[in-house]
């Protein structure tokens, strides 16, 4: 009924409701709940004096806001968290590092200039600014009428946003930096770039952040010199079209796989199913076959920042994490906001209690794997192996950035259901069996039946061979089946 994460825990997770007064086990320990445990919910196995330290995955989740007796739940209403405060840190190397390995393991994928390799082959419109989107959903509708899919060619994505116009200053370098990257992505065989003609985000002002181009797969319009722009559309994107159904998947080194991993409407039992199995996939692709995983939500690390800085690869790229957790502190204390505000409604139900024991969980996805870079926003990775993107953890700016990045498939571990879709494959992952079977439309993985003594080993197999799968469009993914996919870029700064 209960599960203690590490020996050193003195709180552990209630896998059923329990009730008041009733007895339940943890290992050789019984004990009585005071009150009601909700599922997912942590109770004291001991008792905790006001002031002292909860621990959860052997690290510091909070204090205690009271004395908390043996049998009590842990929660908001009993725990102060520490997530805000700053810190000295000292680099601390973990001698459990594991470093990108090297394989000459292969999947079916599409060959790119800078030896790039993507999963899918779209053509992808992306918008200058807010203004063409209305537009932009009507070229792609319009387009994908007249240019059918095909094996070897996985549609249109009109990729929408609400920025381009009325910024300026950094507000206006991270729009531009971004719409670069996802620009040269491996997924898209090919761009239509559509700007209105007016807005102060023309691709002249994009151009200077692309480092990869391929001229030949990249038309760009302009709607306000155009006389009929459906017929110039349709026309820009039939000579896409031509050339994109001639490529074919052929084998790619593995190592050219990036996954964006990442997590959303998280609960109790993210750290303990879906986010600690998508590390153990982390470690198999970083550590065996040299290939590409990074993960974000900045604010969900913090509380557990350290163990990350003791995993960097050397001492500039510890400097660089610690730049990172600052750096985002200011940008949050810059708007007066605080990270305890990160929990959400959702998360708080599900389980967690505060900004640490949601960061504790999120980094699972890492596995033991060492930080070989960090990856500013809107940046591309220029790094095998383990990075971090700085990016929040809202869900769809968080992962554009992990895209923009390079990735090309997301892995995406949820706890209460979201049917939230990305610019690239997105493999739901399911932390309990409830939620995967209440909501099948919007998942991909169960790992939720590691809660119910299923083998740890056999559950990576499996989900490494459903993301290999989906590597090489043998399987699609949710968001694929449903024919969603999404965008957000990061506002900082005044709208004029």
């Amino acid at each position: 009924m209960l599960y203690q994460i590490h020996p050193q825990d003195n709180v552990a997770v209630a896998l059923q409701p329990i009730g008041k007064g009733e007895e339940t086990v943890c290992g050789q320990q019984r004990i009585t709940a005071r009150e009601e445990i909700p599922k997912g919910h942590k109770i004291a196995l001991q008792t905790i004096l006001q002031g002292e330290a909860v621990i959860k995955y052997g690290n510091v989740i909070g204090l205690a806001r009271e004395k908390i007796e043996r049998g009590g739940w842990v929660h908001t209403h009993n725990l102060i968290s520490q997530g805000d405060s700053h810190h000295g840190y000292t680099y601390q190397p973990d001698d459990r590092r594991i470093f990108p390995g090297k394989s000459d393991a292969t999947f079916l994928g599409y060959r790119r200039p800078g030896g790039q390799a993507g999963t899918r082959n779209y053509i992808a419109l992306v918008s200058g600014s807010f203004c063409t989107n209305t537009h932009l959903t009507a070229f792609a509708r319009m387009a994908s009428e007249r240019y059918p899919k095909t094996e070897n060619f996985d549609g249109f994505l009109p990729l929408t946003h609400d920025c381009g116009c009325g910024q300026m200053g950094q507000d206006l370098v991270y729009t531009r930096r971004t719409l670069a990257s996802l620009i040269q992505n491996s997924n898209f065989g090919g761009v239509l770039f559509v700007e209105l003609g007016c807005e102060n985000n023309l691709f002249e002002t994009i151009s200077p952040y692309l480092e990869t181009t391929w001229p030949e797969r990249f038309r760009k319009m302009h709607l306000q010199s155009v006389e009929d722009e459906y017929s110039e559309a349709m026309a820009l994107l039939g000579e896409l079209y031509q050339q994109v159904i001639r490529d074919q998947r052929k084998p790619c080194p593995l190592s050219c796989l990036h996954i964006a991993a990442n997590c959303g409407g998280s609960d109790g039992f993210s750290g303990i199913t879906g986010n600690r199995l998508v590390g153990r996939l982390t470690e198999r692709l970083v550590g065996e076959h040299g290939a590409t995983v990074n993960i974000t939500e900045v604010p969900e690390m913090f509380g557990a920042e350290h163990i990350l800085m003791n995993r960097a690869q050397d001492e500039a790229t510890f400097e660089k994490i610690v730049q990172l957790i600052e750096g985002f502190k200011g940008y949050i204390e810059k708007y007066g906001a605080s990270a305890s505000g990160n929990p959400s409604h959702g998360n708080k139900l599900g389980g967690i209690s505060t900004i640490e024991d949601k960061s504790l969980g999120c980094i699972q996805k890492g596995g033991n794997c060492t930080v070989m870079d960090v990856i500013p926003y809107g940046h591309r990775a220029v790094q095998h192996g383990f990075n971090l993107v700085w990016g929040p953890g809202s869900d769809l700016v968080g992962v554009t950035a992990q895209i923009a990045a390079g990735a090309n498939l997301v892995v995406f571990v949820t706890g209460r259901g979201t049917p939230v879709a990305f610019a690239a494959p997105t493999l739901k992952i399911a932390t309990n069996t409830a939620v995967f079977q209440r909501k099948q439309a919007w998942m991909d993985f169960n790992a939720g039946d590691l809660l119910d003594g299923a083998d740890l080993k056999g559950k990576e197999e499996e989900l490494f061979q459903m993301v290999l799968a989906a590597a090489e469009g043998r399987y699609r993914t949710s968001n694929e089946r449903s024919g969603f996919y999404q965008i957000g870029i990061l506002r900082d700064g005044v709208t004029l």
